[in-house]
């Protein structure tokens, strides 16, 4: 996996330009020790913190800055910026959205040409209400309209390389490529030069990973890297982490497994300090990857646990930021309060002006109280489909934990109907096979004694047969063995069969599991082995027995032609794949199914204990 360089978390992006322009860096400790009024001290203290990116000491003098009366419209308007980049790193879209608008209508009306183009940056990186998906491209061609007309390069330079994400994030590659090459043909300040190295970044991604092109992807990966190198201020830990993984995964696709594996080793041994887990896991990915390639089955498998957890707490962590992103209450009161306190600025500074004025205030206070109505009904909207949404997943619910029951029935009675028909033809039909060659044995005197031999070799066959069968139907995990034991035994006779040789890897299977829990378990890895007879053509296929304490986890590899996985869906599965994983949810297990044309099939199936 890569990491794709986007815009808006960057410690060097339109912001930070927006806020050296504001203050410059070498002067605004001083003006901190030497303002002379509370709102002077605070709100260059708000400008401090947020150079730093101290989210907590930037909410705190936000709050402190709102309390204050009579900004100027000038520090309005770069107070909303500072509202709408404190939402912005805190990934609350929907806030970031209202005060990035709010800076910008400021802004147009005091005409203040550096916030209008930062507000403008800001929206431009929004999530479009259409697809759901990173980037507004209305809002880019409006940067990029108004960075023309105040000739600003660095914002004509922030509009071209919007625009390759905004294609890259839609999946069209030609158009990404190209806004980003155009992006290339600008003339690079230093202080621009940070947008210079995602937009190389970039390039090389898609050379990477969806042109297959690994050795120009290193071209742009390499020339990236050396103006890190060469420049102090280039030498953060999210740069050198950036190009670690990309040219870890480069070569990795060019097969040169030695340099993918260093690479990604010092990717991991960077300190990361922002999207911590996103980044844990794509390194975690990546190093399973690689040592999967390499045959270190043990690392893979340990790479590939640490990626499932990371993998796990980011899908948390989202769904707090979902949440919180719909918290329209908040936003409701929020910029009630900004609309409050912009509302009587201009009356207090309007009070002299004539009755025409005054009907227009009032009209404006007018479409705020109607936009609060309508901010209102759409909540109570969004209430409404999300109990109706609930009722739909209980119901839902219900019906799974009825199917549940009825296929543990089903493996239950199947189950009890094998023990019966084993019992009858053991102590039944077994022991009456045996008293019949007894009773032949008395025929041992008579005068046919090669009548008698051809009688009791027959009745010994038969003997043996109702044995077999006893025994085979009573054979795999319910028998005393155990699973592992069966599962061996399992491999040993496909392996004599079939021409594929089975090897069986275990990890602390030193107990035995519950009695029907091992049944099930050798279910699946039983239909598991099927499917690589009937579909893989493979010669060799390993399967990993792995107890973690609280949870199994079965790895069945092999080394077949390998399949789409995407083609396998709910609707039509195939190749067995429903039966186990109705077998696996039964156990509120996971299945994950991982294979490549011409490489393979890994199937991992993870149930806790």
């Amino acid at each position: 996996m890569l990491f794709v360089e986007s815009f808006c978390f960057s410690q060097n992006d339109s912001t930070y330009y927006y806020f050296d322009r504001i203050t410059p860096n070498e002067t605004i400790i001083n003006k901190i020790k030497s303002s002379s009024t509370f709102i002077d001290k605070e709100y260059y203290k708000l400008i401090y913190y947020s150079k730093l990116r101290d989210k907590d000491s930037i909410s705190k003098y936000i709050k402190s800055v709102e309390s204050i009366k009579n900004l100027s419209e000038t520090r309005l308007a770069k107070f909303s910026y500072f509202k709408a980049y404190y939402h912005r790193i805190s990934q609350n879209d929907s806030l970031s959205f209202i005060y990035h608008n709010e800076a910008l209508k400021i802004g147009e009306k005091i005409q203040d040409t550096l916030t209008i183009l930062a507000a403008l940056s800001g929206l431009s990186q929004s999530t479009n209400y259409i697809d759901k998906k990173p980037y507004r491209l209305d809002y880019i061609e409006q940067l990029r309209s108004q960075a023309e007309k105040f000739n600003n390069i660095k914002f004509k330079i922030s509009a071209s390389f919007l625009r390759g994400n905004y294609y890259l994030f839609r999946d069209n590659d030609s158009m990404a490529l190209k806004k980003y090459k155009e992006t290339l043909k600008f003339r690079f300040t230093k202080r621009d030069s940070t947008i210079l190295l995602r937009t190389l970044s970039n390039i090389g991604v898609m050379y990477s990973e969806d042109l297959n092109m690994p050795d120009s992807a290193l071209f742009y990966y390499n020339k990236r890297y050396n103006i890190i190198i060469n420049n102090k201020a280039f030498q953060s830990s999210n740069n050198y982490f950036n190009s670690f993984i990309n040219l870890g995964t480069a070569y990795n696709y060019k097969s040169e497994l030695d340099k993918a594996l260093f690479f990604t080793l010092k990717a991991d041994s960077v300190p990361i300090v922002e999207n911590i887990l996103s980044r844990k896991a794509i390194v975690k990915q990546n190093l399973a990857d690689i040592y999967a390639k390499l045959g270190n089955y043990k690392k893979a498998y340990h790479n590939f646990s640490e990626y499932y957890k990371l993998s796990d707490s980011i899908k948390s962590e989202k769904h707090r930021e979902a949440i919180a992103s719909l918290d329209f209450e908040k936003v409701r009161a929020e910029k009630a309060e900004s609309d409050k306190r912009s509302f009587v600025s201009e009356s207090k500074r309007k009070q002299n002006e004539n009755i025409a004025i005054g009907l227009g205030g009032s009209l404006a206070l007018g479409s705020v109280i109607a936009f609060l109505i309508f901010k209102n009904t759409k909540r109570k909207q969004k209430l409404a489909e999300q109990e109706k949404e609930i009722e739909s997943q209980k119901l839902a619910t219900v019906l799974k934990e009825q199917e549940l029951t009825a296929i543990d029935a089903m493996i239950e009675g199947q189950e009890k109907e094998r023990q019966r028909i084993a019992n009858d033809l053991h102590d039944d039909l077994g022991g009456l096979m045996a008293n019949v060659k007894l009773h032949f044995n008395a025929l041992k005197d008579k005068d046919s004694p090669e009548l008698f031999d051809k009688t009791n070799n027959l009745i010994e066959e038969a003997y043996q047969k109702v044995r077999s069968v006893a025994h085979a139907k009573n054979s795999g995990v319910i028998a005393k063995q155990g699973l592992l034991k069966a599962v061996r035994n399992m491999a040993d006779k496909v392996s004599t069969s079939n021409k594929i040789q089975i090897d069986v890897l275990d990890h602390g299977l030193d107990n035995r599991l519950e009695n029907s829990l091992e049944l099930t378990l050798f279910r699946v890895i039983q239909e598991l082995i099927t499917n690589v007879i009937k579909h893989a053509q493979a010669t060799e296929t390993t399967i990993h027995l792995t107890n973690h304490e609280d949870s199994i986890n079965i790895m069945v590899e092999d080394n077949g032609k390998g399949f789409n996985p995407s083609q396998i869906t709910k609707i039509n599965k195939g190749m067995g794949i429903s039966s186990i994983d109705k077998r696996v949810e039964h156990l509120d297990g996971k299945l994950t199914i991982e294979s490549d044309k011409n490489k393979g099939t890994t199937v991992i199936i993870d149930i806790p204990l």
